[in-house]
């Protein structure tokens, strides 16, 4: 069953693809069935430049608990960066 679960934010930053590093504008989070990795759900998010072109895109499939970690230890990592600030 599809969760519907999805955003669309803007960003600003670089991402690395096959054709090397790209501007990144947007991302694209989902929690909804993934394309590759082998899990009934997964928390997606494509890195995009649309300007580029579709193939310009960086794509993380995660299960529940990694994605939590992820987004634990980016809050950490920004939370430590108000030091450096």
């Amino acid at each position: 069953m599809c969760t519907m679960i999805a955003d669309k934010i803007g960003m600003v930053g670089s991402g690395k693809g096959p054709d090397g590093w790209f501007n990144l504008e947007e991302a694209y989070v989902s929690y909804d069935h993934p394309v590759h990795a082998q899990l009934d759900h997964a928390l997606n998010i494509d890195f995009v430049s649309e300007k580029d072109g579709v193939g310009t895109r960086v794509a993380v499939e995660l299960d529940r608990a990694s994605a939590a970690r992820l987004a634990a230890a980016i809050l950490d990592a920004l939370e430590q960066a108000k030091a450096h600030a």
